[in-house]
């Protein structure tokens, strides 16, 4: 496929599509979250914590993140924890640590709060609707990690699990089996944490309150409570953090393995995700049915040779569908975006 009058532009209805074919995976991406509330299409949380209007990262703390070569929050936060746990276990007096700790995590909060959809917008159906459709596959990756999915496993918890159990929910290597959809955050998520051993644990909370349960308090538990979230950089910066977590290991590896047919939504594939087209070109999914918005016939033709480059060699079928004719890109789940 290497000019466009190879390429036609015709995008098939999702519904019809899925009647022809078996899917038991679905992957989504940030086009599902922007279908819902369109601020979600921000190109960096790190650029917005820059220039966000409440308590910005200063230069002190950009410092941290020039000097760890990363722009991931999660990395930052978790080198800022141990290093102010072994200067109190070395009688070191420095502060620094821990506040630039608090600083960078309140910036980080106010950054979410700013582009995230508030709950009091998120309209009952569009939850369900969420749900029923992610209902339908017998596991759901997702990179993205705001909470609209995580709100959608509130609203009806019966058909859906994200593997986190008990009363303090965490993630158990040894108990993974479920007869549940799985829902598995492959870049973790905000309402995800990682403790001190490298385990990840869920915070529960109202779905109201949990934009702000990463609120700044003057905790050691509050210091604990590193988001567990990949949230940018090249793909070998995601996949030290991913390596460094059991639970987004297993997820990735789940993905790596994942061989039968896979419908992909709202997900662009690029560069920065090149370790999960890794993932995808490993698992080579029988049959992939690809989301694409039709914006354009020259658009179309040229996200399907992105794509098809992409899977060039795995001897997947590459089927393209209208996003629109999807439940999870439905005009209806529109919310529009207040000024």
């Amino acid at each position: 496929m290497t000019d466009f009058q190879d390429v036609d532009a015709q995008l098939e209805d999702w519904n019809a599509l899925r009647a022809t074919a078996s899917f038991s995976g679905l992957l989504v991406g940030n086009g599902a979250s922007r279908a819902v509330w369109d601020d979600f299409g921000y190109d960096s949380l790190f650029e917005n914590a820059r220039t966000v209007e409440e308590k910005p990262l200063s230069q002190s703390e950009l410092s941290v993140f020039d000097a760890m070569q990363t722009r991931s929050f999660e990395q930052v936060l978790s080198a800022l924890k141990t290093t102010s746990r072994v200067n109190k276990a070395l009688a070191v007096s420095s502060a620094a640590p821990r506040n630039r700790y608090y600083a960078i995590k309140e910036a980080l909060i106010n950054t979410v709060h700013a582009v995230h959809i508030p709950w009091r917008l998120v309209v009952p159906s569009t939850l369900a609707t969420i749900n029923q459709e992610l209902g339908c596959y017998r596991t759901v990756f997702t990179t993205n990690y705001d909470l609209l999915n995580s709100w959608a496993l509130q609203h009806q918890p019966d058909a859906i699990s994200d593997l986190f159990q008990g009363a303090e929910p965490s993630f158990d290597l040894s108990a993974t089996a479920t007869d549940k959809t799985r829902l598995l955050y492959l870049h973790g998520g905000l309402h995800l944490v990682r403790n001190q051993d490298g385990t990840a644990r869920k915070l529960m909370s109202t779905e109201g309150t949990l934009l702000g349960s990463f609120a700044i308090n003057n905790t050691i538990k509050t210091l604990d409570d590193v988001p567990l979230f990949v949230n940018e950089g090249p793909a070998q910066d995601k996949l030290k953090t991913i390596r460094s977590s059991d639970y987004l290991s297993f997820c990735y590896d789940q993905l790596l393995g994942h061989g039968d047919g896979l419908c992909l939504f709202g997900h662009a594939l690029g560069e920065q995700d090149s370790h999960i087209i890794h993932a995808l070109r490993q698992a080579k999914p029988q049959v992939v049915a690809i989301s694409i918005y039709p914006r354009s016939k020259a658009f179309i033709q040229h996200q399907k040779r992105h794509y098809a480059k992409v899977f060039e060699g795995t001897g997947s079928e590459l089927r393209f569908f209208d996003s629109k004719t999807h439940a999870l890109g439905s005009p209806k789940l529109t919310v529009p975006v207040e000024v």
